[in-house]
């Protein structure tokens, strides 16, 4: 059986002259070649085995994003590890639990985390390790105590790999607040890759402008994975600047990024029809555009966005066409080799074209189950392949696939999961508080906002900035934009908080 392992099957694609480069522009002053790539995650694959790292060991990483940061996911790869990457926004009050649960052999951490996060790491048996954003004009000290152990040279037999191997594990919170390790194996992200970088036509001249993060599934997978796959190019940023993104434009031939990147580039006085002349290919993801976003970017730029459908459990879906319609409010067509159907809710039974239903997806994408979750990965995961999405859709007769809602209330703030329940539960417990409601509302910027209704207890008045201040153990990304409170929340006659409601009544909050 030919090697599965995603390194090995990315490596036989990377270009003939391996002094091409991978990272251009970086912003440390560095250049970065695909030989740089395969030496360096050698030497990173070869340090983490001298730390006890077996195959299908987990390897868990908070760090902030760097090359360095990459290659060791690139090492994990190649050593045969579980590579298990953390929101850098996650408090450690949240990070006990992911390592608690997944009981990885290492733990990455940034240096300056390190303090609070060593009995974290302890109660769970993982060794700690730190790794920061390296500088040239520093000595390795300064990057972190895991560089201190990488061999200044070194070389490595990737670690062979079967395709129902595990590569990683990314969590995903659950409506009850208890997150699910979803199970990524290389076969799932080997698939995507190669099939994402045939579908976008992209190639050995493309040069991708990255400034996504690299602990989510959009950032480490979607889009460096289909660079590898293309032997291409990236312009590697930190973080979304628009400045920056605007200065290296003109060196970008594709980009990808959340709707809230297109809404902040859209408000730049430089953004452009002139700039963004050259550039073949715009992709948004991770939360929904607005038809009014597709609409402006079109305006300015004479371009259209592609915009696609993709879950951390299944790595992407569908798309819109690369030559043909790309409908805005849509997310286009099945990918090759990934089916797609629309069932009832309730019974499973499929439905016809047009009806909105359940999401259901099959095909080599979709992800092996729950870690250490075999009854929520019953639940989810049909005996015949299909996997239940949660969302809510339907198809037309054309073929497209359109988003309708989201059963279980998710929220998707600036392309962040956001499950409203363990803020509820975190905000019930404070002082003052009978009961809340969590709810996304639209928001221009960020996609959805989070919002809490909360409803006060008897004789109490609390205020919002109580409220926030005792949500400071969430990451910032779940703790509400606006805390708004009232006498009682809108119920049926069964009793179920009905959340339609308060959507429907505060849709304009931040719109309107």
């Amino acid at each position: 059986m030919p090697d599965a392992n995603l390194y090995a099957r990315l490596a036989q694609r990377f270009p003939a002259n391996p002094e091409m480069a991978i990272f251009a522009h970086l912003e440390d002053g560095r250049t970065y070649s695909y030989a740089h790539v395969e030496h360096v995650s050698a030497r990173m694959a070869t340090a983490l085995v001298s730390l006890g790292v077996q195959p299908g060991d987990r390897v868990a990483v908070q760090v902030d994003k760097s090359i360095e940061a990459f290659m060791l996911y690139l090492g994990t790869l190649r050593a045969g590890g579980v590579f298990l990457p953390l929101n850098t926004a996650y408090t450690p009050a949240e990070i006990q639990y992911f390592l608690t649960d997944a009981e990885p052999r290492l733990f990455v951490c940034r240096p300056e985390s390190a303090e609070a996060l060593a009995p974290v790491a302890a109660k769970a048996g993982a060794t700690l390790e730190t790794l920061g954003i390296y500088h040239p004009d520093r000595d390795v000290a300064d990057a972190g105590s895991f560089l201190a152990k990488v061999p200044d040279d070194a070389q490595f037999n990737t670690v062979p790999r079967a395709p129902e191997d595990l590569a990683a594990i990314l969590y995903t919170s659950g409506t009850t607040g208890r997150s699910k390790g979803a199970m990524t194996t290389h076969e799932n992200l080997g698939s995507n890759a190669l099939t994402l970088c045939d579908y976008w036509k992209f190639t050995k001249d493309d040069v991708l402008l990255h400034a996504l993060p690299i602990f989510h599934v959009h950032g480490l997978f979607t889009s460096s994975n289909t660079i590898l796959a293309a032997g291409a190019s990236m312009i590697w940023l930190h973080r979304f600047d628009a400045d920056k993104m605007i200065a290296h434009m003109p060196q970008a031939t594709t980009m990808m990024g959340v709707p809230t990147f297109y809404t902040r580039l859209l408000d730049h006085p430089e953004f452009t029809g002139e700039l963004t002349r050259h550039m073949r290919l715009f992709v948004s993801g991770s939360a929904p555009m607005l038809v009014e976003t597709h609409e402006r970017f079109q305006q300015v730029t004479g371009q259209t966005v592609l915009e696609r459908y993709g879950m951390t459990e299944t790595q992407m879906n569908t798309s819109n066409p690369f030559d043909g319609g790309r409908i805005p409010g849509t997310v286009g067509f099945p990918l090759p080799g990934v089916e797609v159907r629309i069932t009832d809710p309730d019974t499973g039974a499929a439905l016809t074209t047009g009806d909105v239903g359940m999401i259901e997806v099959r095909g080599p994408n979709v992800f092996k189950g729950y870690w250490r979750m075999p009854e929520k990965t019953a639940e989810e995961l049909r005996d015949n392949g299909f996997f239940i999405t949660g969302d809510l859709g339907q198809i037309d007769e054309d073929g497209y696939v359109s988003i309708v809602g989201r059963s279980k209330d998710l929220i998707i703030s600036g392309g962040y999961n956001v499950y409203p329940k363990e803020v509820e539960e975190a905000i019930d417990l404070l002082p003052g508080v009978s009961e809340s409601a969590v709810i996304g509302v639209p928001h221009r910027d960020f996609g959805e906002a989070v919002v809490a209704v909360v409803v006060p207890e008897r004789g109490s008045a609390p205020t919002d900035d109580a409220i926030m201040a005792g949500l400071s153990n969430l990451a910032r990304f779940k703790q509400p934009k606006r805390v708004l409170f009232t006498d009682a929340l809108p119920r049926n006659t069964m009793g179920k908080v009905q959340k339609k409601a308060l959507r429907d009544e505060h849709t304009g909050l931040f719109t309107g």
